[in-house]
């Protein structure tokens, strides 16, 4: 079984349970498109966007210490945009067609579908070219993109810029 397949089944029955739901998109954490019911072109785009706000949230509420990121929210004068977490590697983002009425219940429903969608994600390991969501506290050589190339690649110690002279 592959995402598409997963994202049919999960979401076709959310879609059918919640008319509300306009759209929606399975992602990776780094922003990359997994599968969609949306145009392409606003796939990708939300897909990149998700991601960001993503960081962004997640960031805060490690910042806050409040627990951890659940849902991210954007509400517009013709309905919402939320974003959750499914599993180590991969956020669900639903768009809305009608106002905030009842976010709670959509929020039980959708947390439930991005559990499941995201365990089935996590089973099946990185092929969906994401990647985990580095520990906010871990040394800076640990979650930053340098610390995952090769030796060989990186760059020497020996500066290549100099400071021009005053």
């Amino acid at each position: 079984m592959d995402a598409d397949t997963v994202m049919g089944t999960e979401l076709r029955g959310l879609r059918q349970r919640r008319p509300d739901i306009a759209g929606t998109v399975l992602a990776g954490t780094d922003g990359l498109l997994i599968s969609s019911d949306l145009p392409s072109t606003d796939a990708t785009h939300l897909a990149a966007l998700a991601a960001a706000s993503f960081g962004l949230a997640h960031r805060v509420a490690d910042t806050v210490r409040h627990g951890e990121f659940r849902e991210s929210v954007v509400c517009t004068t013709a309905g919402c945009v939320v974003t959750y977490p499914a599993g180590r590697s991969a956020l669900l983002t639903l768009v809305t067609v009608s106002a905030p009425g009842n976010l709670e219940s959509l929020h039980e429903e959708a947390h439930a579908v991005a559990r499941r969608a995201g365990s089935f994600l996590d089973v099946r390991g990185g092929g969906i070219g994401a990647t985990s969501i580095p520990d906010a506290h871990a040394p800076l050589a640990t979650r930053t993109p340098m610390a995952t190339l090769p030796a060989q690649l990186r760059r020497s110690s020996r500066p290549t810029w100099r400071r021009p002279p005053i």
